[in-house]
């Protein structure tokens, strides 16, 4: 990111004493379901206790992820979480939270690096085989079908792929094949 370039400053969101959430940028009352969609657009916000002003998101994401998981979202193993606990008072505590922020960054880089191999891997072309067959066990099928209704003569069916059209069909499901095992190589 360039110096010149500033991060916006986070919204606020004041959370009063009856648990209801008011964000101040929108002038609105919001929900924790908000709160997690603005997490995942990468939104940053800061959630204020109204009366005290003590900062409280850490307790507000907690409350988030409790959720989650309590609707079977769940993500975090138990035994991750007995391990966490553990951690509490343990003389590595210090060391436990820039140890999981960067665990999760390096994981977040990886996925990332995924979705852009499996996005060339799998770009535009790559099923263009699948649909052409996809396409002509349609026309057989439907010709299949209009010939038991009586909307068209046995005549009538689509002709079925010439060699052409199957070596083609061939040549394109080996380089597809060459593509999956390059990133199964990775």
């Amino acid at each position: 990111m360039a110096e010149s370039e500033t991060k916006p400053e986070p919204i606020i969101i004041k959370k009063y004493a009856n648990r209801r959430l008011y964000n101040t940028d929108s002038s609105s009352y919001i929900t924790l379901e908000h709160l997690a969609l603005l997490t995942r657009e990468g939104r940053e916000f800061k959630v204020l206790d109204a009366k005290s002003g003590d900062d409280i998101t850490r307790s507000v994401l907690t409350q988030i992820i409790m959720d989650e998981e309590t609707r079977g979202q769940t993500m975090l193993p138990t035994s991750f979480l007995r391990q966490l606990i553990s951690m509490y008072g343990d003389s590595m505590q210090a060391m436990v939270p820039p140890y999981l922020e960067a665990s999760m960054n390096a994981f977040h880089r990886n996925q990332e690096q995924f979705r852009t191999a499996v996005s060339g891997a799998f770009g535009a072309g790559a099923f263009k085989p699948f649909e052409t067959l996809a396409k002509q066990n349609m026309a057989m099928f439907q010709a299949a079908a209009d010939m038991l209704t009586g909307n068209r003569k046995a005549g009538d069916a689509p002709k079925p792929a010439s060699s052409d059209e199957l070596d083609a069909l061939k040549a394109q499901m080996a380089a597809l094949q060459a593509q999956l095992d390059k990133l199964s190589e990775r």
